[in-house]
């Protein structure tokens, strides 16, 4: 059976964001807790995504990222370069743009080398944290799918999603 490791972003995801929809939908989901959620230190952030992600089987681990998380992925996977079934990445924030301006130490620069492991990128033409191009890049550096889903603005409850069945069947797919 899989296992699904859910990784919010800066803040952490709230009852009504998909990522709690996700969590509630199965015993198989996990969420990781952080620490720190308003003032996350990247190197905190993935050492927790690796103790939590060794309590279970590798092959089994299928990682889901929102915002921030996306990022968390991606450092932890080029950190530890452990080989699971798969992440899913929904609006990876571009901490490098000059619009984040939110507390967040050591995630810039942000990895752009292949993930070894497959992944699919979940992005918005609208989106407030990454532009299309910049998701885009993202996605063709990890060597991951790209889907974007149209104007959907940061792919959270802000932006109406709360219940995402269309994450959900995204998620199949990995």
């Amino acid at each position: 059976m899989t296992t699904y490791l859910i990784v919010p972003g800066l803040g952490n995801s709230g009852k009504d964001h998909w990522q709690t929809y996700f969590e509630n939908s199965g015993s198989n989901f996990y969420r990781i807790e952080q620490q720190e959620w308003e003032k996350p230190s990247c190197e905190d952030w993935i050492e927790t995504i690796d103790k939590k992600v060794s309590e279970f089987d590798l092959s089994s681990i299928v990682l889901i990222g929102h915002s921030l998380g996306c990022l968390t992925i991606a450092h932890w996977a080029s950190k530890y370069k452990k080989q699971i079934k798969g992440a899913l990445l929904v609006a990876p924030s571009d901490l490098e743009a000059p619009q984040y301006t939110f507390p967040a130490t050591d995630f810039a620069p942000i990895p752009l080398e292949k993930i070894n492991f497959p992944t699919i990128v979940v992005t918005s033409a609208d989106d407030v944290w990454v532009s299309l191009e910049r998701a885009a890049f993202f996605a063709e550096s990890w060597g991951s799918e790209l889907i974007n889903i149209g104007n959907a603005g940061h792919i959270n409850a802000s932006s109406g999603h709360t219940r995402w069945d269309e994450g959900l069947e995204i998620l199949k797919t990995l």
